[in-house]
């Protein structure tokens, strides 16, 4: 019996280049049928697909009949997220399970109700025995995704009653998962830490009396030990991350997962995670990252305005850090004058900066926020207006909090398991039709040819 291929063989790179010759299109079919590549149109309006009680992004307002930009708002279950934010910060509370009460069951909770639902995740705070010795430490990777899916996964072993879809059931499943993802985050960081980068091994256990941002800092460094505005600041950042309306990619990859059927959470939650773990979606604050640590060994001087446009022209021409021509952390499919959750974030990104010791740093994100917007109108032909995205400020904050870059993408998945989860129980209140969209075949018909003929 033949080893285990892992290695890409002249074959195969000749059958790839096959499928490459066999499967580009014209681009220019697109327009020709007028199909909406990416679902959204030129100027960045997705194709309607479905309704939602849950969330509402909004970047336009009709003025005169007519769709204008405007500041991009975000509503959680018809409350603005600037409102909701602001509440908790003038109360000086943690807001996560707060705002998981909300998008789950549509209102805001009263005092006691509140108490009770933070009490009934704290008690599903917990993995089953032996998990993380048997699953989290098995066959540890840097890609906490591929560790968090796979555990997401497995708990399907682990569950008296996995393949019951009765509304009860699933409700209990996503309450299970929103409280267990920080454990499977952190202890799957811890294990790839421990068994390849060669680090000491630390499993600390949550609190039942801490936030989940104070349990995520407390689980995750080895003395245990946050600061309240650290704490608050992670706090805010995940509720920022929670949802965003039934068309981005992960949650209408829960959305289609569900629809097909009988469909366990597992399966439509490991697929959502998949979905978020591009670049292109969850995985977007890592490149911001990068990018700036490639700006600040290119650029000689972080305060020089120059010095900094030059770079960034640099970037849209594919001449710096990966020479995709992209200036990541800016433009959004959707919001094109401000992105709401950029501006909640960075009100208090100064404020962590200070206390970090990194204000020269957080001068040059403030430079690069204005400035990117004229750079990219001069260099290229844009349809609509570009700002500042949540990913933006995002990595900066989880840099900050001494989050290594390995968990930045998990994160945003503690925070969206609570939309996915709300947009799973949506699809089987009110939707008994499978999600199946149209793709033309621009393939001429060809005759068959036996096989002695070719």
């Amino acid at each position: 019996m033949t080893g285990f291929n892992t290695k890409v063989t002249t074959e195969i790179e000749n059958l790839t280049q096959m499928c490459v010759d066999h499967s580009s299109m014209d681009v220019s079919l697109y327009g020709k049928y007028d199909v909406k590549r990416g679902l959204r149109d030129i100027n960045g309006k997705g194709v309607l697909a479905g309704l939602t009680q849950i969330s509402n992004v909004q970047a336009v307002k009709v003025i005169d009949g007519k769709e204008v930009p405007c500041a991009g708002s975000l509503y959680y279950r018809g409350y603005n997220i600037k409102d909701l934010t602001a509440g908790f910060v003038n109360d000086n509370r943690f807001g996560f399970e707060e705002t998981t009460y909300l998008l789950l069951f549509g209102k805001l909770p009263s005092a006691k109700e509140l108490a009770d639902f933070q009490a009934l995740l704290a008690a599903q705070r917990s993995l089953p025995r032996n998990f993380v010795r048997d699953v989290i430490m098995k066959a540890p990777g840097r890609d906490i995704m591929n560790a968090l899916s796979r555990s997401v996964l497995t708990l399907y072993s682990y569950d008296n009653n996995p393949d019951d879809i009765s509304l009860p059931n699933v409700l209990r499943q996503c309450l299970n998962l929103i409280s267990e993802f920080p454990l499977l985050s952190v202890y799957g960081y811890q294990a790839y830490s421990h068994y390849v980068r060669g680090k000491s091994l630390y499993i600390h256990n949550p609190k039942k009396e801490l936030s989940t941002a104070e349990n995520i800092l407390r689980i995750l460094r080895p003395d245990k030990k946050y600061t309240d505005l650290e704490a608050k600041i992670l706090d805010l950042a995940l509720i920022l991350h929670m949802e965003h309306g039934g068309g981005n990619n992960s949650t209408f990859t829960t959305h289609v997962v569900s629809s097909s059927g009988n469909v366990t959470l597992d399966y439509a939650i490991a697929a959502a995670l998949g979905s978020l773990k591009g670049p292109k979606h969850g995985g977007a604050n890592i490149k911001v990252i990068q990018m700036f640590q490639d700006m600040k060994n290119e650029v000689r001087d972080w305060e020089d305005e120059e010095e900094v446009r030059a770079y960034l022209k640099r970037l849209l021409h594919k001449d710096a850090f990966d020479r995709r021509g992209l200036i990541y952390g800016m433009g959004h499919a959707i919001y094109s004058v401000s992105d709401p959750r950029a501006e909640v974030l960075k009100g208090f990104v100064e404020s962590l900066a200070k206390e970090k010791g990194r204000m020269k740093d957080y001068r040059l994100y403030s430079m690069v926020e204005w400035m990117a917007p004229q750079v990219i109108a001069e260099e290229r032909r844009i349809y609509k207006g570009v700002s500042a995205n949540v990913d933006f400020y995002s990595g900066f904050v989880y840099s900050m909090l001494d989050l290594p870059l390995e968990l930045y993408t998990p994160m945003f998945a503690v925070a969206r398991i609570v939309g996915w989860s709300a947009h799973r129980m949506e699809e089987l209140i009110n939707t008994d039709k499978i999600i199946r969209p149209a793709y033309k075949s621009v393939l001429p018909e060809a005759e068959y040819i036996p096989l002695s003929e070719r």
